[in-house]
């Protein structure tokens, strides 16, 4: 990926959000593009003032000339143009659109931009018609783009259908050279769940086989988002999830993810493993940890599994990972440790992996399909098979340092596809 071979382009990032403003700074700070411009869809704030003060300060982060340069640094956005809609930041000319909620209506082309993110949540369907009446991905195709980077997990709302054959859903450093320029335009960087438990379970995948790992769940104990409220609210008419309406300060609130259904695109492997997948939301603004249990078939000839085995594991695969996205470390971290932790999509707490090795008995005359004339043939038609459980704890920046990190890589290598 060479983000300098991309400065004379111009990106676009449609909403401006928690990823879509940390998106912008990823990209402010890296240099990767010429010129950015932001739709918002609406005005914000009494000014083009206003909005610079939401984008330069952030409670979780703190101010972003602080996390560009540190903490002595000087405000570094400058040149507000009202009448433009534009602002210098660190450099950079952004300029905000603030008019059109459609795709199809933004207007891309006119402003030079080939390639959006689209961080707005709400166009997540790479089968709808560039003219569907609430918008669309292929809206901002129809507009002027070339290619969408989409911060989230495709939703198809055809459950029978699969993906076009221009869509695609990757993780970097996981099937990252999935995308085909040539081919796909409209690309999925997942979820920031999907992507730490990718990177969890590719090395297990690699060093066992799918055959061997029996059975596999996580848990996410998440952070807040946007999607929960501050304090009760009265549900609206038709929701059948009440948590939602709950307050996210005063709750563990229990709720679903996706995170199973992508990461079998993500690892084809994972359709040959039973696998369930569940989330928790703490009152934590950022910092987010996947609880990893699997179940692994022992080999009577090698050696037993434990956790100095899996733990190396994910110490080689830190090691051979140039790219930094996958972390091993052995201190004892707490969720705040590893916010704004660089580039990391998963940080593995080897300290707290844990395995138990035990024989699981399976009779085989409660199994489907077993000839009943084998099962006679047994002087014992009970089967003790061992098996080892792993605990495995990976931690992850579910906003700016770890998956808008890994949004920016995708990003920039779509950019560098483009002639």
């Amino acid at each position: 990926m060479n983000a300098a071979s991309n400065r004379g382009k111009t990106l676009g990032i449609n909403g401006l959000g928690r990823i879509g403003k940390l998106t912008l700074w990823h990209h402010v700070g890296r240099k990767s593009f010429g010129e950015i411009v932001v739709n918002l869809g609406r005005p914000a704030g009494r000014s083009l003032a206003d909005l610079a003060h939401y984008v330069e300060r952030d409670s979780t982060y703190g101010r972003l000339q602080g996390y560009l340069y540190g903490h002595r640094a000087q405000p570094v956005i400058t040149d507000i143009d009202e009448a433009r809609g534009r602002m210098l930041i660190d450099g950079v000319a952004v300029t905000f659109l603030r008019t059109q909620r459609d795709p199809a209506r933004i207007g891309w082309g006119e402003h030079g931009v080939r390639l959006v993110v689209d961080t707005t949540g709400r166009f997540l369907d790479p089968t709808a018609a560039a003219d569907a009446p609430s918008g669309s991905l292929r809206g901002h195709l129809a507009c002027g783009a070339e290619k969408v980077v989409v911060s989230a997990p495709f939703k198809v709302k055809d459950k029978t259908g699969a993906l076009p054959a221009d869509a695609v859903t990757t993780v970097m450093g996981v099937n990252g050279n999935d995308y085909d320029p040539k081919r796909h335009r409209v690309v999925s960087a997942a979820s920031c769940t999907t992507t730490c438990l990718a990177h969890m379970m590719r090395p297990l995948i690699m060093a066992f086989g799918a055959r061997r790992i029996l059975s596999a769940s996580m848990a996410t104990v998440h952070a807040a988002t946007s999607s929960q409220e501050v304090l009760d609210r009265l549900p609206e008419a038709g929701k059948t999830d009440l948590r939602k309406s709950r307050s996210i300060l005063n709750n563990i609130i229990l709720t679903s993810t996706g995170a199973a259904n992508a990461l079998r695109l993500v690892i084809p492997a994972m359709k040959e493993i039973p696998f369930i997948a569940e989330s928790v939301r703490i009152p934590a603004s950022t910092g987010s940890l996947i609880i990893l249990v699997v179940n692994l078939q022992e080999e009577p000839a090698g050696p037993r599994i434990d956790r100095r085995t899996i733990n190396a594991l994910y110490q080689q695969a830190a090691a051979d990972g140039p790219e930094g996205y996958l972390i091993y470390t052995e201190e004892q971290n707490v969720s705040a440790d590893i916010v704004g932790m660089p580039r990391a999509a998963a940080i593995i707490e080897g300290h707290e992996t844990h395995t138990r090795t035990a024989e699981a008995f399976v009779d085989l005359a409660k199994v489907p399909g077993v000839d009943g004339r084998l099962i006679a043939a047994c002087e014992n038609p009970v089967l003790r098979i061992p098996v080892t459980q792993a605990v495995i704890y990976g931690w992850y920046d579910n906003e700016k340092a770890g998956y808008v990190h890994m949004l920016g890589d995708r990003t920039v290598s779509v950019a560098d596809s483009l002639a």
